[in-house]
């Protein structure tokens, strides 16, 4: 390296492993856990009203960012453009912070959660399964965190091998799902499916405490 060059980051992620880690971020095991827990609250085909929404606020948030990349090009995601937006002096320097030390906080919560889907879904192999080595198991899984202390490149290529085996999972289920596909179940709304209530917008308890109140 000679005294006027530039030290610089390798660029070992490209539009593929780029693109195979934002929909590993976007998909993660909520899907898999939520979607059982909104069908059971919501009683009916209207839970699916909830992804429909989002694919719509997802699209607008695509948006969003591929304006802010086309104006500020250059690494850092979030943390330039909130450098930017609030003036890379003083309120800027403040939030590009923040939303980094959040991560502190949001970080380790994201990845329990996901340990936590899969321990449960691994009790579906393992019916025996003690809820002590549901958290073991959950704790082991963990510790693939430890390949996060490699090269970048080595990481593109994990990244991408995880994400072929979630669309792997998602086409798996779609395909072993569809002859069992039922019309009549998919689209048979229960009387008062759209009634924005308390039981609507809350929790599979509040549903389930308005229904008791109706048949008492």
């Amino acid at each position: 390296m000679t005294q006027n060059s530039q030290p610089h980051l390798t660029r070992g992620f490209g539009l593929l492993q780029a693109t195979a880690l934002n929909m590993s971020n976007v998909v993660g095991v909520g899907p898999f856990i939520t979607i059982p827990l909104m069908m059971a609250t919501m009683g009916g085909p209207q839970a699916m009203l909830g992804w429909i929404l989002g694919a719509v606020l997802a699209i607008c948030d695509g948006q969003v960012w591929s304006e802010l990349g086309a104006a500020w090009p250059g690494s850092g995601g979030s943390y330039r453009y909130l450098r930017e937006a609030y003036g890379p002096a003083r309120w800027g320097r403040l939030m590009a912070f923040l939303f980094i030390w959040q991560f502190v906080l949001s970080g380790p919560l994201e990845i329990a959660s996901g340990l936590i889907g899969f321990s449960h879904y691994a009790s579906y192999l393992w019916p025996g399964m003690t809820p002590l080595g549901q958290k073991l198991l959950a704790a082991s899984v963990g510790a693939v965190a430890l390949l996060l202390y490699r090269r970048i490149t080595f990481l593109g290529k994990v990244t991408v091998t995880l994400w072929a085996g979630t669309v792997l999972t998602m086409g798996s289920i779609l395909v072993l799902g569809l002859p069992h596909f039922e019309p009549k179940r998919a689209f048979s709304f229960p009387p008062g499916a759209f009634d924005f209530s308390k039981g609507f917008f809350l929790s599979r308890w509040a549903w389930a405490a308005r229904s008791r109140a109706n048949t008492a």
